[in-house]
């Protein structure tokens, strides 16, 4: 006898078995009509119950998914609206100081103008710093379209390379690495 043939006989024995019980188990306990309409009852029961549960475990999760979204969007509605605010605040001393300037700038000496104007200055380089604001100034960098505007190419003077920047005619700035406004130069011709 081939494996096959092994192997169909076996399952036949086997499902011989199985009907065999099966017989068994029904003579053994035979229910009654109203026993199996009992027990489907409790089955449609127990169903509906877990039915009832699950319905309301994805009503729950489908709520809170919602909240989130909901508190999310606000969140960045907010993050957008009141984005500038650190830097603001930064400013007010700054604004402050050109009014105080202007405001007792009766018998003010050109000096004092001047003096006034530094500690401005400074106070602006402050907020600057406060807010991740860089300078750019590329004197004698190699150009980088990316960073600098170039306004002119000129003759490339003795010490400077060709494609550098030779003049800034206007400092460039950046927020970590976006260009606010790229810094305007004259390159050093090839």
């Amino acid at each position: 006898m081939t494996q096959p043939e092994e192997n169909l006989k076996n399952q036949e024995v086997t499902a011989e078995a199985l009907a065999a019980e099966a017989i068994a188990a029904a003579a053994a306990a035979p229910l009654t009509i109203e026993q199996q309409l009992a027990a489907a009852e409790a089955k449609i029961a127990e169903l509906t119950g877990q039915v009832a549960q699950a319905q309301d475990q994805f009503l729950r999760a489908k709520a809170e998914a919602d909240n989130t979204r909901r508190r999310a969007q606000l969140d960045i509605a907010n993050a957008h609206k009141y984005a500038s605010e650190n830097f603001a605040e930064s400013l007010l001393p700054v604004k402050d100081s050109l009014e105080a300037a202007l405001a007792h700038g009766d018998g003010a000496t050109l000096e004092k103008y001047k003096e006034g104007v530094e500690l401005t200055l400074k106070q602006l380089v402050a907020a600057f710093e406060k807010g991740k604001v860089q300078e750019l100034n590329p004197a004698g960098e190699k150009f980088d379209p990316h960073k600098h505007q170039a306004i002119s190419m000129v003759p490339a003077p003795a010490g400077i390379a060709a494609n550098h920047v030779v003049t800034v005619l206007q400092k460039g700035y950046q927020i970590s690495d976006r260009i606010l406004r790229p810094a305007l130069v004259t390159v050093a011709q090839a």
